[in-house]
């Protein structure tokens, strides 16, 4: 048996299977599906290394510093109160005035010349420990507060100790200023240098870990890499390190299932894995003799000659032009039994069809040296068709519509099988908005299936020019099929949850912040 198919990436290893390839805009042409794989890096998203994190965080430094003409420190505790967000701060600037921006973030901001003036005598009275220290044995904050080094350093190490890094307050009664981090690190790190470190990198991943529009990237072993959007957007996005996933929870890119139905789809899945067949071999309905998958496509070739489908076992026809639509859930099995319940079998069915278009992308995932193979073949022949490029697009729209259609069933389950969801819509509407649903599905599925029997086929046996025009063909006809169930998808979905628009070149991909 001999299998052919095209995905990409699954549902618990979708970093493996990244987009290869940035490809077409649905264009009936290779020149206009070249053009978007240009366009691979996305200047919205942006790759911040950890060494290039100080420099990030400068960037927006400077646009607050040129905004209220403030110190570095300052416009740190301003910034770390608001998150970061520059945004905010101009606002809240413009709208309520600097006193108000300032008293509200704990800011301080007397000059040098009052500081000063504020600290004349050669000896302090520490009013912590109540001991007189001379003058360069204590510290004054910019709220005014004096106390001795001694009480100040023990204050800072009980604070960062105590998880409060970010904003470590003044320890005068009732003074809630924010204390300069400069001088928290100077005086911590003379009685403890590993804490002081420690606190210095807490305020630097301050910039990732209370931003909104930034986050780290989820790889394991971590990369180190942080993700920085330049819109609060709902995006996926694709690190430097290989790995997509989503902006929004930072789980696997898997677009077009919103967050939580994802999340619940994965936790059922390792509660329930057991309802799910796994094995590799499934039996031909005519000779009933073994056949193994070793490859993508759903619809597989027996030795006795017969075509079937691998989802649901029944006979195919042997043109690649018909489908079979086995995509639809049917409740027959309902009919006969009464005692069966709906959301068992929608769940098998969904978790069946998932795993095997999952399954798909990782066996088609090894396929692609064939393909690279067939190109050769046909470059060192001196073909009329020197330029294969068309093939790379077809695979690429081939590998991203595969991995659409397999995180379409999570969002199908849920939408109409789980209980959590039947708010969403009216019961008399429920049917035939399924059906509308599914019918989406299948008329992807077969499309997807017939552009990977193109790929995989034996071309040196067909017209490889007339090969050229069907995949650009049904890689344009997939990218719009690929839009009509997006926009199925967002019309179903309640007000409250959330789908990644969709994208013909697929997840973004990050550039490097410079």
């Amino acid at each position: 048996m001999e299998d052919y198919y095209y995905g990409s990436s699954d549902d618990e290893n979708s970093d493996q299977y990244s987009d290869r390839v940035d490809d077409d805009d649905g264009e009936d042409s290779v020149d206009g599906l070249q053009d978007q794989e240009l366009c691979s890096k996305d200047p919205s998203c942006t790759v911040i290394r950890q060494e290039s994190l100080l420099a990030a965080q400068k960037e927006v430094f400077q646009k607050v510093m040129d905004l209220l003409s403030l110190k570095e420190h300052h416009v740190r505790t301003l910034l770390i109160y608001h998150c970061w967000d520059v945004e905010t701060v101009s606002k809240v600037f413009v709208e309520r005035g600097k006193e108000r921006l300032y008293s509200e973030a704990g800011l301080s901001v007397r000059s040098s010349k009052d500081l000063n003036s504020s600290q004349s005598s050669d000896e302090v009275t520490c009013q912590i420990c109540f001991k007189h220290v001379n003058a360069y044995e204590s510290s004054m904050m910019d709220c005014g507060h004096c106390f001795c080094n001694i009480c100040w350093t023990q204050h800072f190490i009980m604070k960062i100790q105590g998880g409060q890094s970010r904003r470590i307050t003044c320890m005068a009664h009732k003074c809630e200023a924010i204390c300069d981090q400069e001088n928290v690190r100077n005086l911590v790190s003379t009685a403890d240098p590993h804490l002081a470190t420690m606190f210095y990198k807490i305020l630097l991943e301050s910039y990732v870990e209370d931003n909104k529009k930034v986050k780290w990237c989820p790889s394991l072993p971590h990369c180190g890499n942080a993700i920085r959007v330049e819109r609060d957007e709902y995006c996926e996005v694709e690190c430097a390190c290989g790995v997509q996933f989503c902006f929004s929870c930072s789980s696997e890119a898997r677009s077009p299932c919103p967050c939580l139905m994802w999340k619940l789809w994965k936790e059922m899945r390792q509660d329930e894995s057991g309802m799910v067949n796994s094995t590799n071999t499934k039996y031909c309905p005519k000779c009933h003799k073994p056949v193994e998958k070793n490859g993508g496509c759903n619809r597989v070739h027996c030795l006795c000659g017969q075509q079937f489908c691998w989802l649901c076992g029944g006979k195919t026809s042997t043109s690649i032009a018909d489908h079979h639509p086995c995509g639809q859930y049917k409740d027959d099995r309902l009919e006969k039994d009464g005692l069966a319940k709906r959301q068992p079998w929608g769940y098998s069915h969904s978790c069946i069809q998932f795993k095997a278009h999952t399954d798909s992308l990782e066996l088609e995932a090894r396929l692609q040296s064939r393909l690279n193979s067939k190109i050769e073949i046909l470059e060192e022949k001196n073909h009329e068709l020197r330029d294969f490029s068309w093939v790379t697009v077809g695979f690429n729209r081939l590998f991203r519509s595969r991995r659409i259609l397999s995180y379409s069933y999570p969002f199908g389950y849920y939408m109409f099988y789980d209980d959590q969801f039947k708010y969403a819509m009216e019961q008399n509407v429920r049917e035939p908005k399924q059906n509308l649903f599914e019918d989406h599905q299948e008329q992807l599925q077969a499309k997807i299936e017939n552009l990977s029997e193109q790929l995989f086929a034996d071309w040196e046996e067909r017209d490889v020019l007339d090969t050229r025009r069907q995949i650009i063909t049904l890689s344009t006809v997939i990218n719009n099929l690929c839009k009509n169930l997006y926009d199925c998808i967002e019309e179903l979905l309640p007000p409250e949850h959330i789908i990644v628009p969709y994208r013909c070149m697929g997840v973004k991909k990050a550039s490097e912040f410079h």
